[in-house]
């Protein structure tokens, strides 16, 4: 698994797929027990990984705790990033524990910090817009934090791109601890982001985490055949299904890609999102969900598959989106030609 540097707003060094632990524990009543999510761990060391994903809230905290463990031995070789917004137990939803604001980033850290066993976190994401904080509360909670070493890096997740931007350009002038990455829903299936969110952090130096790569394993392609023991029949949730014609156009040339190069539907998934990332001036890396070892090793044999350039063009014909208004008639106007081995350079 090759690195990379984690935008240009920062010299953090890490792999190309991150880990995902969403799926660490079994406080959703769908996840991996405690030695599962062990072998995942161990399984994404060995593959030469060291990025790490998680938040208070997955697993009701189960997450963190099962993560503080096993990166008790290897602290200072990994990059850990957890998410505060969002509440960590059920009971915590009419209270003050949740949004963006000072006090509950304040504490949320703190209660990360001893779930994870650590003194600090690498990367501390603000999970999503609550649309209350203001934008200057948060970049000065981050800063604060990153002023008394609790955290290194602060990045934004499911924030709209106008208030990404206008917090990049707040931490610059104000001389704030930099926002230096986001993170989206991102793959075939779901593109939305091509409209705002990835122009943006292209042309702002951000990088980018993809969750969901697989689209809730709908790209999979297994949702076909079964609706057995899967996140569809059991967490119920973030997941894609062959709505529509494009979902169906999607799956159909994923699966037609797979056959031409012996390969599963889940390695071209992840393949077209590296072929992404090689193709920006920005670090794109996509975030593995795998709940079972099994899920983690098929899922790494990505790294071994090379799409050609027409195989790219016909999987992002597929699954393109309408750009909307005033997107549809710039591109329209000043296409981006993706079989160039050339990045396109940042345009601000």
């Amino acid at each position: 698994m090759r690195n990379t540097v984690f935008g240009r707003r920062s010299g953090l060094q890490v792999s190309e797929l991150a880990l995902g632990t969403g799926n660490f524990g079994t406080g959703w009543g769908h996840g991996a027990e405690r030695d599962e999510a062990k072998q995942i761990f161990d399984g994404y060391l060995q593959a030469g990984g060291n990025f790490l994903d998680t938040a208070n809230g997955y697993q009701f905290g189960q997450a963190e705790v099962l993560l503080g463990e096993f990166i008790a031995s290897e602290r200072d070789n990994l990059v850990v990033a957890t998410k505060y917004t969002l509440r960590t137990q059920p009971a915590d939803a009419d209270t003050i524990k949740i949004g963006n604001n000072r006090k509950n980033m304040v504490r949320a850290v703190e209660e990360s910090l001893k779930r994870l066993n650590t003194e600090h976190i690498d990367l501390l994401w603000a999970h999503m817009s609550d649309n209350v904080t203001p934008m200057e509360e948060i970049l000065r909670g981050f800063d604060d934090l990153v002023r008394a070493g609790k955290i290194h890096y602060a990045g934004l997740s499911n924030f709209p791109a106008w208030r990404i931007s206008r917090a990049d350009l707040l931490a610059e002038v104000r001389n704030f601890a930099p926002i230096i990455g986001i993170q989206a829903e991102y793959s075939l299936v779901e593109r939305s982001a091509d409209r705002e969110l990835l122009p943006m952090a292209e042309a702002l130096g951000l990088a980018a985490t993809l969750w969901s790569p697989l689209g809730g394993g709908f790209l999979t392609g297994k949702y076909r055949e079964t609706q057995g023991d899967n996140r569809a029949s059991k967490l119920g949730m973030l997941i894609h299904s062959e709505k529509s014609a494009r979902e169906t156009a999607v799956l159909d040339n994923l699966l037609a890609v797979a056959a031409e190069l012996h390969a599963t539907p889940t390695h071209i998934a992840i393949a077209w999102l590296r072929e992404k990332a090689r193709r920006s001036t920005t670090a794109l890396i996509p975030i593995l969900g795998s709940r079972t070892r099994a899920q983690l090793d098929a899922t790494l044999g990505a790294l071994d598959v090379q799409l050609s350039i027409e195989q790219v063009n016909r999987l992002d014909t597929a699954s393109a989106i309408p750009l909307g208004v005033p997107h549809g008639i710039i591109s329209e106007r000043f296409p981006i030609d993706y079989g160039t081995d050339t990045p396109r350079p940042p345009v601000i």
